[in-house]
């Protein structure tokens, strides 16, 4: 469902399409309330009807509410209109690590800072019982300032009890001493 640019979800404005994936597109937009630019993620057509999808991208946008991290994309808002659901998300302006990738293998420095701030976001994720289980280059922006934000939260796993969820201690990304030395089978 190719929305064109002028076209209305709600209050926003389409502007353009950003990328298309496996269930959904995601367009810049403009939110006239607010004045700024964003993204927003819509289901594909032909899964807009599908109460499974719809379930799942209803989760998507409670686990993306649930977080609240430097590195991970900001919801602003999820919505349902005649087109079917879509999330109102923050804009990162900036590439892909595939496309970073894709341009010239990154320096030793910048694949430091790069997959510092993912282990950052994946501990803020597992924090809360989230388990991401999509990490690709293709879900992680690299914004033009450097910072890292992880995007699609849509297969993420959510650990309903607390004692299978992950904590400070056992965070599979927290994997250092108070000393920042590195323990035993740590990844970074």
């Amino acid at each position: 469902m190719s929305l064109p640019p002028g076209a209305r979800l709600g209050s926003y404005e389409i502007l353009s399409l950003i990328g298309a994936g496996g269930m959904g597109e995601v367009y810049r937009a403009f939110d006239p309330k607010l004045k700024r630019a964003v993204a927003i993620k819509i289901l594909l057509e032909a899964m807009a009807d599908e109460p499974e999808r719809i379930s799942r991208f209803e989760r998507e946008a409670e686990v993306l509410a649930a977080l609240n991290h430097a590195n991970i994309a900001t919801i602003h808002d999820f919505q349902h209109e005649t087109q079917g659901p879509f999330l109102v998300m923050e804009l990162v302006e900036g590439e892909t690590l595939a496309e970073r990738l894709h341009r010239s293998p990154p320096s030793i420095d910048e694949t430091l800072q790069i997959a510092r701030q993912i282990a950052e976001a994946l501990d803020a994720a597992h924090q809360k019982g989230i388990i991401h289980r999509d990490l690709k280059p293709a879900n992680i922006k690299i914004a033009t300032d450097g910072k890292v934000k992880v995007l699609d939260f849509g297969l993420a796993k959510i650990f309903a009890s607390a004692e299978s969820s992950p904590t400070a201690s056992n965070s599979p990304t927290r994997n250092r001493t108070s000393l920042g030395a590195k323990r035993p089978g740590a990844l970074f």
